[in-house]
């Protein structure tokens, strides 16, 4: 097999490879999961009031939410969040405040007769588990009940007027379960007989715990995003994505030529590779998940431009276009691993010490560094020799670099320590101005202070004059008008970010009434998250937290990479 032949080949199974994982992502992309800032929905974080609740308190509660959540979506999710946490996340809602309202309100649990008296409550609840008991050698499943002091009076005397009567155990309005009576029961202590199987038993004992929950909740944080918005974002992001990758294929060809438009390729093979581990790793994709993908993106390119700039560089110097493109991998190789390395280290903490989206972004960003490494380092070097053997070995094919002037940088010092220096001390005032006027030394973001950030997309475009006589007072109006409200508008767009401290479920429902009927805004197109105090806080310091491992994890890595810690600590 001559080259050609053999250049042919490998060039059409890299093209086949490429359009097969192409195929393959595109087709299953509507498999890949959303996040709630693309899909819409509610995301609420839940504390409870007790600083230690037993497991048994905190699985009941999760089950207790998630007969609620499940009541508007099947794919809601409920669950824990380090010890006294439970975040919900329910993809696809309509009425958000009115789940956000529901979710807030405890169960009831009532013991009712046949004639719809209410006899017991779950306040006269001690206790329910379920269990198993042998009868004459078969096995029966059992519901053991206990109750408290003035439960046991009220259930002795509810059994002994219903004797032979069902009695009917009801929790939010539905019936869970119906027993006969048998006999008067006294001492605080009964057993529901005829249980089907132990899960059935189990569920419905679970059931009644949760009635009679002690367990309070507080709203920590919450999240409402209209599905239409959702779309939007996706829409946005898919051509933003698309532009993005026609400039810099179009950059990398103008630039570097035949290395650009194999360059080029790998980036859509990058493409395909990265929908199909979206997929099989069953990633939740968010829009700081979208911003990590774009941000590996850059890195692939990045790698591309050193290895290319090599290659100039060895072409400039009278080498062939293959000792070139070997000389080029070899000397670009340490500082294409070195990159990645240490993103890699920042994307690790960022899992590690961030929380939903900001894993959703270490996540994708992560699995977008090792396929860059691979279609850089393997992909594109399989290209060019496949190229080289089609007999592609022109050296104006590779832009050869043009001899260019050596500068003395480090002539330069003194200016770049002014500038240095003009820069550091103007944002050390800024921070003084800020303190001054913002009551911090940053202009921190919702994430860091806490509040409530309304996003509205109104009909018509909007004035900032306008925002402040029409919208502002709106606000000012449910918030008391006492508490500062910051107005500001998306550049561009018809839509309105306003900022307010915390608001409650029924302010928010008040709030979007208002709006509705004010300026005919679609519900659909107003967004609300909330963010208590508490968890602000420690997102400040999670995020000190991750800067400084980060920091010392990287200083480490290039103390042993470089084996001198004065490289390490002026890299850092």
């Amino acid at each position: 097999m001559n080259k050609k032949m053999k250049g042919a080949l490998g060039l059409l199974a890299v093209l086949a490879i490429t359009v097969g994982f192409c195929f393959l992502g595109v087709h299953g992309a509507n498999d890949i999961k959303l996040g709630l800032d693309l899909n819409g929905g509610v995301s609420i974080t839940y504390q409870t009031t007790e600083e230690n609740p037993t497991s048994e308190q905190m699985s009941d509660t999760i089950y207790k939410l998630q007969l609620k959540a499940q009541g508007y979506s099947t794919e809601a999710q409920v669950y824990q969040e380090g010890s006294n946490r439970i975040n919900i996340d329910i993809p696809g809602a309509t009425d958000a405040n009115e789940i956000l309202e529901e979710l807030g309100e405890p169960g009831t649990l009532q013991f009712a007769d046949s004639q719809g008296q209410v006899l017991l409550t779950g306040d006269d609840v001690k206790n329910a588990s379920a269990g198993m008991t042998d009868q004459n050698g078969s096995r029966q499943y059992i519901i053991q009940l206990q109750f408290n002091d003035e439960g046991a009076k009220k259930f002795a005397d509810a059994t002994a007027a219903n004797v032979g009567k069902p009695l009917y155990i009801i929790y939010n309005d539905e019936i869970i379960s119906a027993p006969n009576v048998q006999e008067a029961i006294t001492g605080g202590q009964a057993s529901i007989t005829g249980i089907t199987d132990y899960d059935e038993a189990t569920r419905i004992a679970s059931t009644i715990r949760i009635g009679a929950l002690p367990v309070q909740l507080t709203e920590l944080r919450s999240n409402v995003i209209g599905a239409t918005l959702g779309q939007e974002a996706i829409t946005t992001s898919i051509k933003a994505g698309i532009v993005g990758l026609v400039l810099v294929m179009l950059f990398m060809m103008a630039v570097y030529r035949l290395p650009g438009f194999i360059a080029s390729l790998a980036l859509i093979l990058y493409t395909g590779l990265e929908l199909v581990l979206l997929q099989a790793f069953e990633v939740t994709l968010t829009l700081p998940g979208i911003a990590g993908i774009i941000l590996s993106v850059g890195m692939a390119v990045d790698a591309n431009v050193i290895i290319f700039t090599r290659m100039k560089e060895e072409l400039g110097a009278g080498h062939t276009v293959e000792q070139a493109v070997k000389a080029g991998y070899s000397k670009a190789l340490s500082a294409i691993i070195d990159g990645n390395v240490t993103t890699l280290i920042a994307a690790a903490v960022l899992y590690l010490r961030g929380s939903g989206t900001v894993k959703g972004f270490a996540t994708t960003l992560a699995i977008g560094i090792v396929i860059s490494l691979i279609t850089a380092l393997f992909v594109t070097r399989a290209l060019l020799s496949c190229f080289i053997d089609f007999g592609c070995t022109k050296p104006a094919l590779y832009g050869v670099r043009k001899e260019i002037k050596v500068r003395n940088f480090i002539g330069f010092r003194k200016i770049a320590y002014s500038i240095s220096l003009v820069v550091i001390v103007a944002g050390f005032l800024f921070m003084g101005m800020n303190k001054a006027k913002l009551g911090n030394l940053f202009n921190y973001d919702l994430d860091f202070q806490g509040g409530s950030s309304t996003n509205v997309t109104f009909n018509e475009d909007m004035s900032l004059a306008d925002i402040d006589a029409k919208v502002t007072p709106i606000f000012k109006n449910i918030t008391g008008g006492t508490a500062s409200v910051q107005a500001s508008k998306v550049a561009g767009t018809n839509e309105v970010i306003i900022k307010t401290r915390t608001l409650t479920t029924e302010e928010r429902t008040e709030l979007y009434q208002d709006l509705v009927d004010e300026f005919q805004v679609d519900e659909a197109k107003i967004t609300t998250e909330n963010i208590s105090g508490a968890v602000s806080n420690e997102m400040k310091a999670d995020a000190v937290w991750a800067f400084l491992i980060a920091i010392v994890c990287m200083l480490i890595y290039i103390w042993v990479r470089f084996k001198d810690i004065k490289f390490a600590s002026a890299a850092v």
